[in-house]
């Protein structure tokens, strides 16, 4: 069977379709993972035939709906979980809302919930699609069990000392500006769906600019008075991390690195430092202590009230560090009282953990049962390659054209989304995933563009 796997956010989504893809092609499958325009550029030109296509959100944007039709029409089936997956929120409701439709459902072959929260609300919600809605769990999450521990163990800029993980989500430094973003929503419909939303836009910026301020304050005062560790910031995705560079420049002993995945860095840290991001439910499933830093200038935020109920609830700085030096310190002597707990009920109903199947296998087995012998024909991969290729040389004209014309830079802007893949590293997650699921099959990796990767069986 054919299978085209969506990637948008590599850092975020990355090594979770990579299990998938891994999984699958194990079980004679060959799949593709790409951005959404070169699985529809191949399907248009004819180069790549029906299968399954799983892409990241049923967002009911014009041009979303769009493709899906063209997919549709074109004998491929649509199937989806939602990556951002309203994991912070305090329901699933406004998810429910402004990234699913009737429309969009009616597109869709099988839509995959992270938990019974966005399970039952769905069902709630689209009660006349019921029978596509799967409880699996999400991939990410299975990535968070302590079988694929040492899938993250190495990576490299690694701090020399132990580390505090600050995860950033406050786009302080987005890469877009304001009216930017508000465009994006404009012509993804979500004013329309939910006019409140407009609104919303407002008082979070504003937020979040009192939250950085907050936590660079913190982030100062930890590091002038710690025990001898590390601070490491993490941007988010749609963040500049050179802005982040500047705002922490001259502090000692912090770094400012989007390396990678976020699992890995989580894996090596010995605490989370968080305000409103999913991190800190990762962080709580691999019984990683928490911090939830809440200052009164910005605790008002009820938008993310769930992962700031995770950890320990902090409000000022002498707070924070007493806390952190005592959860450094306990790391040290290997105590580990912080990291001796049950996971709240609360997130493993919104997180699906099953000890005894991944997520990702359930998955792969709803795409098979959906194969009614029509998605299984061999694509042309040389033309499809050929064409990958095409697009790359024209994106590079288009480049020149602007530098001659329009008097712009000839370089690519850099893509925090989606940096280029190296053929080394793809290699080298995959065969890691290989010998920690025990494939005992043979498997062909190959990256066909700076974007594109091709999993199948050798």
């Amino acid at each position: 069977m054919n299978i085209y796997i969506h990637c948008e956010i590599v850092s975020r989504e990355l090594e979770s379709k990579l299990l998938l893809a891994v999984l699958a092609a194990s079980r004679g499958h060959q799949v593709v993972i790409s951005d959404s325009e070169s699985i529809e550029k191949g399907v248009v030109r004819g180069y790549l035939y029906p299968g399954i296509f799983h892409t990241k959100s049923i967002t009911p944007s014009k041009s979303k709906i769009k493709r899906h039709s063209i997919f549709k029409n074109a004998g491929i089936k649509i199937t989806s979980i939602d990556e951002e997956g309203g994991l912070t929120s305090a329901d699933y409701n406004v998810m429910a809302n402004i990234r699913y439709s009737s429309e969009t459902f009616e597109q869709v072959s099988a839509i995959f919930t992270w938990g019974d929260d966005d399970y039952e609300t769905l069902k709630k919600k689209y009660p006349n699609y019921i029978s596509k809605i799967y409880k699996t769990g999400s991939p990410r999450a299975d990535l968070w069990k302590s079988k694929f521990s040492d899938y993250w163990s190495t990576y490299r800029n690694k701090p020399q000392k132990p580390f505090l993980l600050v995860s950033s989500n406050m786009n302080v430094c987005d890469v877009k500006f304001f009216h930017e973003r508000a465009m994006d929503d404009i012509f993804g419909g979500y004013y329309e769906r939910d006019p409140e939303h407009f609104y919303e836009r407002f008082r979070v910026k504003s937020n979040n600019f009192t939250k950085a301020a907050e936590f660079i304050k913190a982030i100062k005062h930890l590091s002038k008075n710690n025990n001898g560790y590390d601070i490491v910031l993490r941007p988010h995705p749609i963040e500049n991390i050179n802005c982040w560079k500047v705002l922490l420049k001259g502090i000692p002993n912090v770094f400012v690195n989007r390396e990678g995945s976020i699992n890995t860095w989580v894996h090596n840290s010995f605490a989370i430092m968080h305000n409103g991001c999913t991190t800190a439910l990762e962080a709580t499933i691999l019984k990683k202590p928490v911090l939830t830093y809440a200052h009164p200038s910005f605790k008002f935020n009820k938008s993310f009230s769930f992962t700031n109920e995770l950890g320990y609830l902090v409000e000022n700085k002498e707070d924070l560090l007493n806390k952190v030096n005592d959860i450094f310190s306990d790391n040290k002597s290997n105590n580990q009282k912080y990291s001796n707990f049950s996971i709240p009920p609360k997130v493993l109903k919104r997180i699906f953990i099953d000890n005894n199947e991944l997520s990702a296998k359930k998955m792969i087995k709803i795409w098979e049962s959906l194969d009614d012998k029509s998605l299984s024909k061999p694509n042309n991969w040389a033309k499809f390659i050929w064409h990958l290729k095409k697009m790359k040389f024209n994106g590079l004209i288009g480049r020149i054209n602007n530098f001659l014309i329009k008097n712009k830079s000839l370089s690519k802007k850099e893509n925090s989304k989606y940096p280029v893949l190296q053929q080394h590293e793809i290699e080298s997650k995959v065969n890691k995933l290989i010998k920690i699921l025990g494939v005992n099959k043979k498997l062909d990796c190959k990256v066909l563009s700076d974007r594109t990767i091709l999993i199948k069986l050798s």
